[in-house]
């Protein structure tokens, strides 16, 4: 399985200067959470409490399997996500450190006037 590690390059926004990598993977991350679904897995994700197996992310989401596992991938490859496979069920949950990283990266509290 291919997971990606964009969410540990990026950089806070309210840095005075990105680079073209950061701004990349900043970039890529904000992509993954550019779709409703996925930032609806990521709520339920966050607000779960322990891993959440996929198969009970369908009905809440009103998504077929194949597009929750499609939505699932892209995050798992952002970075966000962690996939832990059970018997033939797989079980997804927030990393912490992404999660952290999510924060600062998009903290700009102080940089309105």
């Amino acid at each position: 399985m291919s997971t990606a590690e964009p969410i540990t390059c990026c950089a806070p926004l309210d840095q005075p200067v990105l680079s073209a990598e950061e701004a990349v993977a900043t970039a890529e991350l904000f992509k993954a959470l550019g779709d409703p679904a996925r930032v609806r897995i990521v709520n339920r994700l966050a607000t779960a409490g322990a891993p959440v197996c996929i198969c009970d992310l369908n009905g809440p989401l009103g998504l077929a399997q194949p597009t929750v596992s499609h939505h699932m991938k892209k995050l798992v490859d952002a970075g966000l996500v962690e996939r832990e496979q059970r018997g033939k069920w797989a079980f997804f949950s927030l990393k912490r450190d992404a999660v952290e990283t999510l924060a600062v990266v998009a903290d700009l509290k102080g940089a309105c006037c």
